[in-house]
């Protein structure tokens, strides 16, 4: 899609959702994570089944579920999720996401991120097919509303970019402990097919968490900064309120037998009371290298 909101067609399959004057502030808190590129190789391979609530002032308002898998050359995630209690009796809505790639010195890398939305039997998607890092095409449906207020997507704002599921998928580098404030330092630039913003963190402390099943252990908490770049109507209100936050917060446990870090707690402050998404399960395993030849020989 060009910078006044034309489609571009994808030269291959992605598929992706979303619509930022809809769901900028719903993006923040799922997406409310990060990706930085390591420079360092990771062999490693690891498993996560979480399963997420979400709640707004303590009212239960939807629920959903993340799977991870981490190989060491390529690496998977899939979302779902759906609206529940009492935000059914104003609005139904559910959505899912897809994200695939390569591990690169220990990094994932998108190839492809899809995205879909539906509420009120209306749909938003988006597809995005990325390339060494760039975005190479990407698809939106409906395409975004054209406005001489919006600021333009160019060709430079879509290089050097992750799409909101990769970019929650945090490598912490080296070889030490991974609940370390290098694990919030950061500035990830994303791209979601209809805006580009960056989300910048900065470690605030260590907390204990225990789930229904699952993780129970330390967690790195990271203050998280929204920052938009382009695609956005700068004088939106909600725009300027999410600008304007310093309180929201990223909860990071760790994927087992890799040095990947994802959230497991997000929350934003909102007008009417304290957005949370927080895992209620999270089964993180690690898995056995695949066996090659070189590694036989060792055995």
């Amino acid at each position: 899609m060009s910078s006044d909101g034309r489609t571009v067609k994808p030269e291959g399959s992605c598929f992706v959702t979303r619509s930022p004057a809809r769901t900028t502030l719903s993006a923040v808190v799922l997406a409310v994570v990060v990706a930085c590129a390591a420079n360092q190789s990771a062999h490693a391979q690891g498993r996560l089944d979480a399963n997420y609530t979400a709640t707004l002032s303590g009212i239960p308002i939807g629920k959903g579920s993340w799977t991870i898998d981490v190989d060491d050359d390529q690496f998977s995630a899939t979302a779902s999720g759906a609206t529940s209690g009492l935000l059914r009796v104003f609005a139904s809505g559910q959505g899912n996401s897809a994200a695939h790639g390569s591990m690169t010195g220990g990094q994932p890398m998108p190839s492809t991120y899809t995205s879909t939305i539906v509420a009120d039997n209306k749909a938003d998607q988006v597809r995005i097919l990325f390339s060494g890092g760039n975005v190479k095409e990407y698809l939106t449906d409906p395409p975004t509303t054209p406005s001489p207020e919006r600021v333009p997507i160019t060709e430079a704002n879509r290089k050097n970019v992750f799409d909101p599921m990769t970019a929650s998928l945090m490598r912490v580098s080296g070889n030490g402990d991974t609940f370390a404030p290098e694990a919030c330092q950061r500035t990830i630039p994303v791209f979601d097919g209809r805006m580009r913003y960056d989300l910048q963190l900065a470690f605030k402390r260590l907390d204990k968490v225990k789930s229904e099943r699952g993780y129970q252990g330390t967690v790195v908490v990271c203050a998280v900064y929204f920052s938009p770049v382009a695609g956005h109507d700068p004088g939106r209100s909600t725009i300027k309120y999410l600008v304007a936050q310093r309180d929201m917060e990223m909860w990071l446990a760790p994927i087992a037998g890799t040095r990947l870090m994802v959230p497991y707690r997000a929350q934003v402050p909102t007008p009417i009371g304290l957005g949370v998404l927080q895992a209620t399960q999270f089964v993180s395993i690690p898995r056995p290298p695949v066996p090659t030849a070189s590694n036989l020989k060792t055995q």
